[in-house]
């Protein structure tokens, strides 16, 4: 069968037995394509997406789902990442470093909650506070526990104290939700100081987020936004076709594509942070040996499999670092598809027998696709991988939280998340000191230049150990209808700001 033939028996399998789940987004709007008509102000964004939150707070996971309806949307950050990936300052008017890079001293902009009660420093001390304190599982903490100490001025002044200085500190900080500090349990709930505050939270079906009149920064140009979730990647194509969404947020079945152009719809293509992984326990037999995971790289034809997936969209990368980012090295070979040498490496682990592991897929995405094509190619090397599909709830409680697994797929949307490499009791356990030691003095680096070359080093490390196998970079694409502007191109970290959006 040819790869083509086989991207279709995939997806339709897919399709039949589980949603797409896409991690992706950004700012970057696109513009319309075809309409002359002038845009209403008050229209609603109807959003059709795969991407729906576990929780609505951050430091509790979430998944990607919170990041793309939160983030810069209800929630904002003392800075805000744009498209290309630059800081810039937000809910921080201005900001002082002390000659020695440890004290950071912001000053507030008087901006006010969706509650009605008025953005102060004790706020903004106890957001930091909370994002690293013992409760969170925030994506970022790590990063983050460079903060010392967090001390409130006055009500308009917040100094930070680091441990360490932190080459990538307000970068960091552009992720993390300044809250309420009244606000109490969020995970149902918001209160941010966003031009969106939360109307309507169905579990399984929607968010709806209404325009907040008392914004401080500049209106949203539409007349509020609807998050509608599916599960179906069928049925979120016929909602895009009937007018029911009016647009997507991740386009995760390529055969759909030149149906949707011919139409006359927009297909809107950015850059992409999102990585699909097959992430081993690598505390655990038989992936505590690298040759085992080295082998099991070699046993897999990438390439046949992003053609069969994305049929010649997104790329090939050999380590956790893509192309967009300034530490990027080409590994894409570094592990060959080489079935030969993947049964010489098995053979030196003492595992000429092969072995039997089973791996632990959510059945959102192309995840459960993903894995039977590993399932066949995994066998030809004599290495029988079990496939067990479960939800994203529950593969945040099994594998991300208790660590309970051999090996798992997942998309990981994180840009310059490298660090988690970094962190041996990230839940992939993966353990290396020099890669450690490289990854903490890139933080603390004089220079861009010096950080570079340190995570460099890192990154080849990482390739050469496969901690992981780093199976394709995701093309990003979008859909929108005729007439609809402003959508964020881009898939950075998922982050998908919706105040530009408007259609005629």
């Amino acid at each position: 069968m040819t790869s083509r033939g086989f991207s279709r028996l995939l997806v339709a399998s897919a399709a039949a037995s589980a949603g797409l789940l896409v991690l992706a987004g950004c700012s970057g709007s696109a513009d319309p394509a075809g309409s002359g008509a002038a845009s209403d102000p008050d229209a609603e964004i109807v959003i059709g997406s795969q991407n729906e939150p576990t929780n609505l707070d951050q430091i509790f996971g979430g998944s990607s789902g919170v990041t793309e309806v939160f983030t810069g949307n209800v929630y904002e950050g003392l800075f805000r990442i744009t498209d290309d990936a630059q800081v810039e300052p937000l809910l921080a008017s201005d900001t002082t470093v002390s000659a020695d890079g440890l004290v950071y001293t912001f000053t507030l902009e008087d901006a006010t909650f969706h509650s009605g009660e008025e953005l102060t420093a004790d706020d903004v001390k106890y957001s930091l506070e909370r994002f690293i304190g013992d409760e969170s599982i925030a994506a970022r903490k790590r990063q983050l526990s460079v903060i010392d100490t967090v001390t409130a001025v006055d009500d308009k002044t917040v100094e930070v104290t680091l441990s360490q200085p932190s080459i990538s500190f307000t970068y960091n900080l552009g992720y993390v939700w300044i809250v309420n500090a009244d606000a109490g349990d969020l995970t149902a709930t918001a209160d941010g100081t966003g031009p969106y505050a939360l109307g309507d939270y169905r579990k399984g079906d929607s968010i709806t987020l209404d325009v907040n009149a008392d914004y401080w920064g500049d209106a949203p140009a539409n007349g509020g936004v609807v998050y509608q979730y599916y599960a179906d990647p069928t049925a979120l194509n016929n909602a895009l076709t009937t007018g029911a969404v009016d647009l997507v947020t991740s386009q995760s079945n390529p055969d759909s594509i030149a149906e949707f152009e011919a139409a006359g719809f927009q297909i809107i293509e950015g850059t992409s942070t999102t990585k699909e992984l097959l992430a081993f326990n690598d505390r655990v037999a038989p992936f505590d040996d690298v040759r085992v995971r080295k082998a099991i790289y070699s046993a897999i034809d990438r390439e046949k499999l992003l053609d069969a997936i994305w049929d010649g969209r997104g790329e090939l990368i050999g380590s956790m670092v893509p192309p967009s980012e300034p530490w990027y090295i080409d590994l894409a070979d570094n592990n060959p598809y080489d079935p030969a040498l993947a049964e010489q490496l098995l053979t030196e682990a003492g595992q000429a027998d092969g072995f039997t592991f089973t791996v632990d897929t959510p059945d959102s995405g192309v995840h459960s696709t993903v894995a039977e094509f590993l399932k066949s190619e995994l066998a030809k090397v004599g290495i029988t991988m079990n496939i067990n599909i479960i939800t994203d709830d529950e593969w945040y409680q099994k594998v991300y939280t208790e660590k309970n697994f051999e090996a798992t797929l997942q998309g990981h949307v994180n840009d310059r998340d490298i660090n988690f490499y970094g962190n041996p009791d990230f839940y992939w356990g993966y353990d290396n000191a020099d890669v450690q030691t490289w990854l903490a003095e890139s933080e603390a680096a004089a220079s861009v230049e010096e950080q570079t070359e340190l995570i460099k080093k890192a990154n080849q490390q990482i390739s050469d150990d496969a901690a992981s196998v780093w199976l394709y970079l995701n093309p990003q694409l979008r859909i929108a209808a005729e007439g609809v502007s402003g959508v964020p191109k881009n898939g950075l970290n998922s982050l998908f700001y919706v105040s530009d959006i408007t259609k005629a």
